[in-house]
């Protein structure tokens, strides 16, 4: 049997992209904005694209950030990516004065590199810390696209890093909440990889 799994559309996130990859790894995707689904859902994947202030106002006002909280308290298997990764976090210097989902502790901060912002492009993961979506992900080339990347408050969290002129926190985790700064779904057999392992995982 597919495991259903609710990807959260709150009309600010690449959500095909996912679905297609959840479909090639033979999960039963939903897309849904509807909080009762996403209340009901067995794993729920938060995707985002854009603005970190745009894209917790539309999670405002579409009455899903309470939802979101009460799914991760019972334990909900939950995975943010790209942007949605950044909104677990406390706040952003993309967005001032704009409160995060607070569901780790922590700021997204600009990269300051040498290099050119946005990161933009393959890089290679160093696992630093264990996670249950990572196994054989350490010296894997992944996909991103930002300009923000996460600072957590507790290092333990940080179970990925990728090296561009500076140290970038590329992945997190704690309990049943995981952060993919990359996107798994554009990262070819190494990506589909570590969304089978969310399909398959049970915290």
């Amino acid at each position: 049997m597919s495991e259903k799994i609710v990807i959260i559309d709150y009309g600010r996130g690449n959500l095909h992209s996912v679905f297609n990859g959840l479909k090639k790894i033979g999960a039963d995707p939903v897309i849904s904005s509807d909080p009762k689904v996403i209340a009901d859902a067995p794993k729920l994947i938060l995707p985002g694209v854009g603005v970190f202030g745009d894209c917790m106002e539309h999670l405002e006002a579409a009455g899903l950030i309470g939802v979101i909280h009460e799914a991760v308290d019972k334990g909900v298997p939950f995975l943010g990516i790209c942007l949605g990764e950044q909104l677990l976090f406390e706040g952003s210097e993309e967005s001032p004065g704009v409160k995060g989902m607070g569901l780790m502790k922590g700021q997204v901060r600009l990269i300051r590199t040498p290099f050119k912002v946005p990161h933009m492009g393959w890089n290679k993961l160093k696992v630093v810390n264990p996670s249950p979506l990572m196994k054989d992900a350490d010296g894997k080339m992944v996909y991103f696209v930002h300009s923000f990347a996460a600072d957590p408050e507790d290092p333990s969290v940080i179970t990925s890093t990728c090296d561009y002129g500076t140290t970038i926190v590329a992945s997190v985790g704690k309990d049943n909440v995981q952060g993919f700064q990359f996107h798994p779904e554009k990262s070819s057999a190494a990506g589909l990889a570590m969304l089978n392992a969310f399909k398959e995982w049970k915290p």
